[in-house]
């Protein structure tokens, strides 16, 4: 359940009236390819250089921390293309002035950066917040390293050779307009036309980290030994009782953290506010109820979130689900179109004929044999993975390639189009369809929903980066490679530190890391399983309830008129919440007030740039601790 892919929705209104893409009305595919080569290819501009590779992969490893941190907090997985531009362009102009970079970097050279920072911060961690945090969960172990590394690069790497052919059809010839691509590539043309107005930008996050970090730091009591350090504590209780209880019992306190206020700025007042009311319905109203009946035996997270989560996890997976089945039409778009990615060849033979433009342009893109082979050799080795340490029977782990392959297409429509990517409906589908094939095996459940998920958020990470280099004049090929090497550096950073952050399956579910997107992949898998009679009867209402109010949801937010939508809660905060902490929900609606409030100001382009900075600071700062910790520092 990866619930938010984005952090463009803020800029939407401001790049969209500036998009520069190519009007493909009228216009054969020959056309529009010849279009875009001679009036917006910049090839005599450096990219893919090694500065570019070596500070996008440094960069996105320290953002692959920071998003593995947030996801086993929130189960929110961030989506970097903005925050990654902001980063890279920050990065490279303080490396400018401290003189470790001879010249500026060109704004391909940090397009470049910005898609292996994406690939390495966001297309290596979406399936460890879900299904391996699940699987370590229900089987109370850590799988080997090597294989949880194999793993992670394998099905990273499928989703970006899977996105080879899409490429070109939803891209260069339908024009989609992959949102975050179009705000990522105008924040680094904003960027780079206005100096003073970055460098402010710069000194905004770097404040904001420097401000995270230390929280973090103060927090965790790092200098215990010394007597005259400040400790924060961790929580700030309220004062007063509910049901004979003080309130901290049931997660009604504030948390001392900025991550998750920081996250609220992100993700915007809609979502935030139905979190705060989800969670004042769980915690302040239902829990107390049920627990006064002796349906939960005892208080603290834990206890309530192993009922209250069957409930938030129907309303999540109805709503999400649904809402792909009502863009029915985006999946048709999707299915139907299936077949002209793969057709290029005869595009060349029967449009092209000898243009040495076109020629020169089927020389800049991925070639489909680089397609063939990844698929092959990522295919073969996921399916070997499955079978020697999963025990999972080597056709079944075939089939969840080929699935993972038309549900990535319908994925990066999705994203194409509406800027949001349905990970969790995707993985739900497959999870649904091994609950028939293999109705008792978890495991199997897990792992094969894992490829499709993970694929998924990979493919169109990578589309949506083309997307920025499309518009920015990119040579696609050498982005493609950016982006592959980013995969590796991603991997190499966030499989040591999802050991180091969860050393123990008791620390998932828990109050440090409640990890709600585990729950939920393990409570739908368990369900599959195991069926309804292992369920209380009150979580058996609590389910046909969720199941209801995430379809009448879903159904009012594609059907009812605008003025209604506006004031409809977001489905997915609102199931999130019964899955989460209350100070969880607190903290986010927190800052999203913040963030809104802000937005009115002279000051609003800072916010996403100090949220980012805190969430990099603090998240960073708590891994070190772990690391410390567990050195026995």
């Amino acid at each position: 359940m990866v619930v938010c892919t984005s952090t463009s929705s803020l800029f939407m209104e401001i790049f969209l009236d500036d998009f520069t893409g190519i009007d493909p009305r009228g216009k054969s595919p020959s056309e529009i390819e010849l279009e875009w080569f001679g009036n917006i290819y910049r090839r005599d501009l450096p990219q893919l250089t090694t500065r570019a590779v070596l500070m996008g992969c440094l960069l996105g490893a320290v953002m692959s921390v920071s998003n593995l941190y947030v996801g086993l907090k929130t189960g929110w997985g961030l989506g970097i293309a903005i925050t990654s531009c902001i980063l890279s362009f920050t990065l490279g102009a303080v490396l400018r002035r401290i003189g470790l970079l001879n010249s500026n970097l060109s704004i391909l050279e940090n397009n470049c950066m910005q898609s292996a920072a994406s690939s390495a911060g966001y297309s290596t961690g979406s399936t460890m917040v879900s299904a391996v945090s699940a699987l370590l969960i229900i089987q109370g172990h850590h799988m080997p390293f090597w294989t949880l590394m194999a793993w992670t690069v394998l099905v990273a790497v499928l989703g970006v050779f899977l996105a080879i052919p899409m490429k070109r059809q939803m891209i260069n010839i339908e024009q989609l307009p992959f949102p975050s691509g179009i705000a990522a590539a105008q924040t680094l043309r904003s960027l780079y036309a206005k100096g003073e107005a970055a460098s402010r930008k710069a000194k905004s996050l770097g404040i904001a980290a420097a401000f995270g970090g230390t929280t973090a730091f103060l927090r965790e009591n790092t200098l215990s030994w010394w007597p005259g350090c400040l400790k924060l504590p961790e929580m700030i209780e309220f004062p007063g009782r509910l049901a004979g209880q003080n309130l901290a019992s049931w997660t009604v306190s504030f948390e001392l953290s900025g991550i998750m206020v920081a996250a609220g700025a992100i993700i915007g007042m809609k979502v935030a506010w139905s979190m705060l009311a989800g969670g004042i319905l769980n915690y302040l109203l239902i829990t107390p109820y049920i627990y006064q009946r002796g349906i939960i035996q005892g208080l603290g997270y834990k206890n309530i979130v192993a009922w209250s989560l069957w409930g938030g996890t129907a309303l999540m997976v109805t709503s999400g689900l649904l809402t792909f089945a009502l863009q029915w039409k985006t999946v048709w778009r999707a299915i139907a179109g299936t077949g002209q990615i793969f057709h290029w060849k005869g595009l060349k033979s029967a449009d092209r004929g000898s243009n040495s433009d076109l020629s020169k342009m089927d020389g800049i893109e991925v070639p489909g044999s680089w397609f063939m082979a990844g698929l092959i050799v990522s295919g073969i080795g996921i399916v070997t993975v499955q079978v020697f340490d999963f025990s999972i029977s080597w056709w079944m782990g075939a089939l969840s390639v080929i699935m993972t392959f038309f549900l990535s297409v319908v994925a990066c429509r999705a994203t194409g189009e509406t800027d949001i990517t349905p990970i969790g409906a995707m993985g739900k589908i497959t999870q649904l369809s091994y609950g028939i094939i293999a109705p008792s095996d978890i495991t199997a459940n897990l792992m094969t929903a894992g490829v499709t998920a993970g694929a998924a958020a990979s493919s169109a990470d990578l589309l949506t980066d083309l997307k920025s280099g499309y518009l920015l004049g990119a040579n696609p090929r050498k982005q493609f490679i950016a982006q592959f090497l980013g995969i590796f550096a991603g991997a190499a950073v966030i499989v040591p530190c999802f050991y180091l952050l969860a050393p123990t399956p008791d620390i998932l579910g828990g109050e440090k890391f409640p990890a709600p997107s585990a729950q939920v992949w393990k409570g739908v898998a368990e369900l599959l399983a195991k069926g309804l009679s292992s369920l209380h009867g009150s979580a058996k209402i609590a389910l046909a309830i969720g199941i209801a109010v995430g379809a009448l949801l879903s159904a009012l937010d594609r059907l009812a008129p605008s003025r209604i939508r506006s004031f409809l809660p977001s489905a997915m905060g609102l199931g999130l919440a019964f899955v989460i902490p209350f100070w969880n929900t607190l903290s986010i609606f927190l800052g999203a007030l913040i963030a809104s409030i802000v937005r009115k100001t002279r000051i609003e382009g800072h916010i996403i740039p100090a949220a980012s900075g805190i969430i990099a600071g603090e998240s960073l700062i708590g891994v070190l601790v772990a690391l410390f910790s567990a050195a026995g520092a």
